[in-house]
């Protein structure tokens, strides 16, 4: 069995979670009408101060570096954890590691995002806390996908 819950015969007990919050997602959208952005920045700030720490420390200190390196980016959510899209495509997500109980956190990236190196590259990077470093470094990589 996995540490998921999961014994392969099907979604985990956190996987179906996702699910149902991105059904949950799609709903408050099409309610929203006209105010759809606005909406989904607050369900994006409503998921993120509703994180257990470190998760949620981490997840504000994503949207801060995200929300300045790529302001064309909408933060919204996408199974139910924080994500920034543009043209309606999600570009960029945080994944808690509460969300999966997962030892760390990730930040990834879509394949809309320009970060392509060459052959291969990452698409995302496991965090377990951010030093300035770390933030420089995903500043960085935030402004070059968007470009």
């Amino acid at each position: 069995m996995s540490r998921s819950g999961n014994d392969g015969a099907g979604l985990s007990a956190e996987e179906q979670a996702a699910l149902k919050e991105t059904v949950a997602e799609r709903r408050r959208t099409q309610q929203r009408g006209g105010n759809k952005k606005a909406g989904e920045l607050q369900d994006c700030l409503d998921k993120i101060a509703a994180l257990p720490d470190p998760d949620r420390v981490i997840a504000e200190r994503i949207h801060r570096i995200v929300t300045e390196a790529a302001p064309e980016l909408d933060p919204k959510t996408w199974y139910g954890m924080p994500a920034y899209s543009r043209d309606g495509k999600v570009l960029c997500f945080f994944q808690p590691a509460s969300k999966f109980n997962a030892r760390y956190a990730t930040f990834g990236f879509n394949d809309g995002a320009n970060i392509d190196e060459g052959t291969m590259w990452p698409a995302s990077w496991a965090i377990m806390a951010l030093t300035d470093d770390d933030v420089a470094k995903l500043t960085e990589l935030v402004r070059r996908a968007v470009s």
